[in-house]
Formats: structure tokens, C-alpha cells, sequence
């Protein structure tokens, strides 16, 4: 199965319009949160995702709520945030927002490492694992050096070891992959990610 992934598309409209031609070609399409800026016009950044083959799973970034991303999300896409889906055969769990709580006040979505440590604890056995924010230690270090993921999501990781997981939210490491175990991890950017998945059935 040919599954296309991203995040952080952040309102871009040349990003938007290569990946809606990518996606005509995936089978599966996963987007892993921050679609727009700063919780405005989310509707015009979906708009920009009109065309996006379906189906299509996304979470929440920390750039919109879960309930706004639910109510402006495509027809047929599905929304996960702290539940899980089987999607085109594949089982997934998703969580979005930021986690930990980040320093952006009032119109950032986040969660305590305790908040989203609760919402992971019902990720059983899955094909992929969807989350915004990286794992611990693990392709979540800025420019200044400062490792910015979730302890949460890192204990989550090893406790399920998916095959997959991947995030996005720390800019600096859009493009990087590490291993978990033998969790392969992926820090995804808007630029359009291909993954091949065999569902494990």
C-alpha cells in the first residue's frame, strides 16, 4: 500500500497544490496536524486541500482544535485525536497538538506530558502511529539544539512498538527519521512523504 504523509503545511498554497497531485497516486493519505496559523482560517486552508485523494486521516496540530479541525475537514476524512481507526486496511491510532505544553499562550492547542500520556493509553497494536508532536529525544531538536518532543508519545512508542510513526511540529527536523526500537520514526514537513505499508492484518 502507497501511503503519502505530511504535516505543518501551515496555510502554504505551493506546498497545498504539490500534494494534491502527489495524492493522486497514494492509496492512503495521513496528515499529522498544523494545517493553518495561529487558529485562523482553517476552512481557507482546507480549501487548499480540496482534491486530496481520499481517504484521508489527519490529527489536530497545535495551530488548530480538534473540534476545528473536525468541523472544517473534507468529506470522508477522518479525524483522530486520542482514537483509533482502521483506514484502506491499516490499523491507526492518532493524537494531535502539541505536547509538551508549549510557550505560544493562549491560541496553541496543547497537552501535558499526563494529558497526552492519557489519551495515548488506549493505542493498542497498530500499522501506524499519527502524532504532531515527535517523541523525546527524537527528531524533535530545534536550531538552538533544544530536544523539544514528548515523553508521552517516546513511552507510547516503546510500549506498542508500531512499525511507523510519524510527526511532525519541530520545523527544524522536517525530513529527519530515527528508530525507536524497530519503530521507524519520521518527522514528516509539508513537502510530501511516500511510504510502502503492508498491512499486518
Amino acid at each position: 500500500m502507497r501511503v503519502l504523509a505530511f504535516s505543518d503545511l501551515h496555510r502554504a498554497a505551493p506546498a497545498a497544490r504539490r500534494l494534491v497531485e502527489m495524492s493522486q497516486e497514494a492509496d492512503l493519505v495521513i496528515a499529522a496536524g498544523d494545517f493553518t496559523n495561529h487558529r485562523q482560517d482553517l476552512a481557507g486552508a482546507m480549501a487548499l486541500l480540496e482534491g486530496l485523494k481520499a481517504p484521508v486521516v489527519m490529527v489536530p496540530g497545535n495551530n488548530e482544535s480538534e473540534d476545528e479541525l473536525r468541523a472544517a475537514a473534507p468529506d470522508g476524512a477522518v479525524v483522530l485525536h486520542g482514537q483509533s481507526a482502521e483506514v484502506a486496511g491499516l490499523r491507526l491510532f492518532g493524537i494531535g497538538y502539541a505536547i509538551p505544553v508549549t510557550p505560544f499562550k493562549d491560541w496553541s492547542c496543547d497537552l501535558t506530558e499526563a494529558q497526552g500520556a492519557d489519551l495515548l493509553s488506549g493505542c493498542g497494536e497498530v500499522d501506524v502511529l499519527i502524532t504532531h508532536s515527535p517523541p523525546k529525544g527524537v527528531v524533535d531538536v530545534t536550531s538552538q539544539g533544544v530536544s523539544l518532543g514528548s515523553t508521552a508519545v517516546l513511552d507510547t512508542i516503546k510500549r506498542v512498538k508500531p512499525p511507523l510513526v510519524v510527526c511532525g511540529h519541530i520545523h527544524d527536523s522536517w525530513g529527519q527519521s530515527a528508530k525507536v526500537g524497530e519503530s521507524h520514526v519520521v518527522n514528516l514537513g509539508p513537502t510530501g512523504t511516500w511510504f510502502d505499508i503492508e498491512p499486518k492484518g
